[in-house]
């Protein structure tokens, strides 16, 4: 076996699905199941004795779910985790959200149904995300809340006025720093937030749920046409870019993908830009790649104030610092952080 071979165990309570996802995982050179196990006790036991590169991660399985598992491993023996869920129903959806705010690193829709329509390309995805989540640098979660941080700013900060939107994008991690910005903010906030989370097709109206229910945030899947309302959160729906109308109401967009997405993190902070210009925030955090990162500096450029997460706390640092490279950011913060700051910009107690 190669060096660069990259060891996989497989946490599945289905005897079938265990070999399915093993012959794929075996036939990719640069991957090798090197355990599977039936519910999340015996994963938790597994990397207690033996470290894989990369967990793939049922959700629902006897004994131990696969949100308890992935909260025991990120507290104990931290392995990236990449939860698998065959569907999208509510109960599921769920508990994949649980489990990445416990520490999973990426949500994959398992490639179960042979005959479902591009089958192939979701075996490839699963593939390439098992690879790309090996490299990701995970820290230990610790048993406890955090507190709020209190965000030293400059002078003038402090008297910003005039903000009207807020803009973030994600991509992979992405999901509960999000939730963790929502927390931070009041349910009165004063302005509209229009947030891009690049995740597999089929999960983000299971994301808009579980911030309902996690935040004080009235949180919606966004809506053609219709007005973005002060202390309301908007994501973008499947396959739709999202934008602002100059009268303050939401586009979506067939337009084409940009940097291969859509919806894309660059068309938001673009038609934010173009709309809002200096009356903006735009917030870049956690993903691969570099989307957004070109069109959060337009955002700087006509005088918005541009925030990137830090390397400390994104799960990959690929767009924020993409931005940070291009000097797109005005402020490079943690989540906490960000949350805090973007309270402080609308003069908010």
């Amino acid at each position: 076996m190669s060096k660069d071979t990259i060891n996989v165990l497989v946490v599945e309570d289905s005897p079938v699905v265990q070999m399915l996802l093993k012959h794929w995982l075996d036939n990719d050179p640069h991957l090798h199941v090197m355990g599977m196990v039936n519910n999340g006790q015996e994963a938790v036991d597994f990397v207690a004795e033996k470290k894989p590169d990369v967990i793939l991660m049922d959700v629902h399985m006897p004994k131990m779910d696969g949100y308890e598992a992935t909260r025991r491993i990120m507290e104990t023996h931290p392995v990236p985790i990449v939860i698998s869920s065959a569907t999208t129903a509510t109960t599921e959806v769920g508990a994949t959200f649980h489990a990445l705010e416990a520490g999973a690193v990426a949500v994959i829709e398992k490639p179960v149904g042979l005959n479902t329509p591009g089958f192939d390309q979701m075996v490839q995805n699963l593939l390439q995300t098992l690879k790309l989540m090996a490299e990701v640098k995970v820290v230990k979660r610790w048993a406890r809340d955090r507190r709020p941080v209190a965000v030293p700013v400059a002078e003038w900060l402090r008297r910003a006025e005039g903000i009207d939107v807020v803009a973030i994008g994600a991509s992979t991690g992405g999901p509960p720093v999000i939730q963790t910005i929502l927390k931070g903010l009041p349910k009165d906030y004063p302005v509209p937030i229009l947030a891009v989370q690049h995740i597999a097709s089929g999960f983000l109206g299971g994301m808009v749920d579980w911030l309902r229910q996690t935040t004080q945030m009235p949180v919606h899947l966004a809506v053609h046409g219709a007005p973005a309302l002060p202390g309301n959160v908007y994501l973008a729906p499947d396959d739709f870019h999202m934008g602002l109308f100059s009268g303050g109401r939401i586009m979506l967009s067939k337009d084409v993908p940009e940097n291969n997405l859509r919806p894309a993190v660059s068309f938001l902070f673009r038609s934010v830009a173009n709309t809002c210009g200096a009356r903006a925030v735009g917030v870049i955090l956690t993903g691969m790649g570099r989307d957004g990162a070109d069109e959060l500096k337009l955002l700087k450029d006509k005088g918005a104030i541009t925030i990137a997460q830090n390397a400390e706390t994104a799960v990959i640092h690929g767009m924020p610092g993409e931005a940070i490279q291009l000097d797109a950011a005005l402020y490079t913060f943690s989540p906490e952080q960000i949350a805090a700051i973007l309270v402080t910009l609308v003069n908010c107690k």
